[in-house]
């Protein structure tokens, strides 16, 4: 989440998404329900990706494409 990034639109709601990580954005009333609604969004990407068996794009020095031997 410190990779998220928002912004007020013109209809005074936020919006907040992940660069990079397509798919990974909110838009909410209010920044918090902005914030929880966008980790909620990013753990079911983070699952469908891995149920799928698809590669997660590194972020910052965070990478979850390691396989157990």
């Amino acid at each position: 989440m410190d990779s998220a990034s928002y912004k007020v639109i013109e209809d005074g709601s936020c919006f907040g998404e992940i660069a990079g990580l397509p798919g990974v954005w909110a838009n909410e009333r209010t920044a918090e329900e902005c914030r929880i609604v966008l980790q909620e969004v990013l753990e079911d990407w983070l699952l469908l990706k891995l149920r799928d068996n698809d590669p997660i794009p590194q972020i910052g020095n965070v990478g979850l494409n390691t396989r157990a031997a």
